[in-house]
């Protein structure tokens, strides 16, 4: 390339990137968030990373992709990830009653004699639900939650707990219906701890934090730094603060991270468990986790595989827009984030918000998002016009 085509190249990107900077920005103002942060992976690598607005208004700290905030449902995939892990160990099978590993049975009473196996509980099909009356009281305003996980699950799950119900199970049958479970998930990562014989968060710290230089991640608000977690806010006409939270059913939603750590993960993943040389898991347990897990022979029955409103899932990883992207999205109070890819895993977007809105203000939200997801497309064309040349 000449000097002059290095030049207009410079040109032409730093005029993409005010296009892209003046939608964000006036989405943002239209949509009533506080904060944005994304970043773009091509070809395995981080290739754009920005953050917009305030992390805390109150006090003017922008929001950048080190701002950490709480990501909601993309935790399950440090789940996945850490569930994968201890397969690989030989820990845990992905198909074995997940009673061998209970200190209390997990039994469907509309079906007792069905296993449920972890499988189950990684693609929503074990016939576990959140009831919403149990479900409400996982939320900890104003810090960690005080109730140990287990002790949560066994009241849920024991027949004689104070949270059992037979409505905390479906009618169905297990493995036959798919009903996204949060409880389900908070599940699942007890297992692993109980398998590998740690929490979670020291687990994942140094089979995945640790590895990935993934410095501003934890799950617990005691272990991330005050002054680097974003403010959480509400959107309602005005954007109101709210204090941070913890969840008793961290597995399922407790993960906080900042765009630049996590982007380090999902490249990781997209590239078969390797990133700049720390490798977190082997690339079977990847394939595994990422491939669909509904076939034609293994298909819930209120799922469809192809058309408008085809679903598919991996191990705590999804379809969204009818399997054209695959991987996590996330939402709860003040939080709502994105993590995608396309099915080939050559481009992936990652945007968080700290602030939640109505469905009416979300549109804006997702419209950056798409914003990035062309901007990451034209990357990724430019990238293989210059392959080829």
């Amino acid at each position: 390339m000449s000097s002059e085509e290095g030049a207009a190249a410079k040109s032409q990107s730093a005029d993409v990137n005010a296009q892209i900077d003046a939608i964000v920005e006036q989405r943002i103002k239209d949509g009533g968030m506080v904060g944005v942060g994304g970043a773009i992976i091509v070809n395995k690598k981080v290739v754009w990373m920005k953050g917009y607005g305030f992390a805390d208004k109150e006090h003017a700290i922008a929001f950048t992709p080190d701002t950490i905030m709480n990501i909601g449902s993309i935790s399950k995939t440090f789940t996945g990830a850490a569930l994968m892990r201890a397969v690989q160990e030989g820990k845990v099978s992905l198909d074995e009653n997940i009673n061998s590993y209970l200190p209390f049975k997990v039994i469907n009473p509309h079906h007792p004699s069905e296993p449920i196996t972890l499988r189950q509980l990684a693609t929503h099909t074990s016939g576990i639900t959140d009831r919403q009356a149990a479900y409400e009281s996982v939320y900890h305003f104003g810090g960690d939650s005080p109730e140990a996980l287990g002790g949560f699950l066994q009241r849920y799950f024991a027949r004689d707990g104070k949270l059992y119900s037979n409505d905390n199970f479906l009618k169905t049958k297990p493995g036959t219906h798919r009903e996204y479970s949060n409880i389900g998930a908070g599940l699942a990562g007890y297992i692993v701890e109980r398998a590998v014989g740690e929490r979670l968060n020291a687990y994942t710290k140094r089979h995945i934090f640790a590895p990935l230089r993934m410095s501003n991640s934890g799950w617990f608000l005691s272990e991330i730094s005050p002054a680097k977690h974003a403010r959480l806010y509400v959107a309602q006409g005005l954007r109101i603060p709210i204090p941070l939270y913890g969840i008793t059913t961290y597995p399922e939603g407790g993960v906080r991270t900042s765009v630049s750590d996590l982007a380090r993960f999902f490249a990781a993943l997209l590239n078969d468990g390797e990133y700049e040389g720390a490798r977190i898991l082997k690339q079977k347990s990847v394939e595994e986790m990422l491939r669909f897990q509904y076939t034609s022979a293994n298909k819930p029955d209120n799922v469809n595989l192809q058309g408008e409103d085809s679903v598919n899932s991996g191990i705590f990883w999804a379809t969204k827009h009818d399997t054209t992207r695959i991987g996590h999205n996330g939402s709860d109070p003040g939080v709502r984030t994105i993590m995608l890819a396309d099915p080939n895993k050559e481009i992936g977007v990652i945007l968080f918000t700290n602030t939640s809105m109505h469905d009416e203000e979300s549109g804006h939200y997702y419209h950056i998002f798409e914003t990035l997801w062309k901007h990451a497309l034209q990357i990724k064309t430019q990238a293989d016009k210059a392959a080829k040349q």
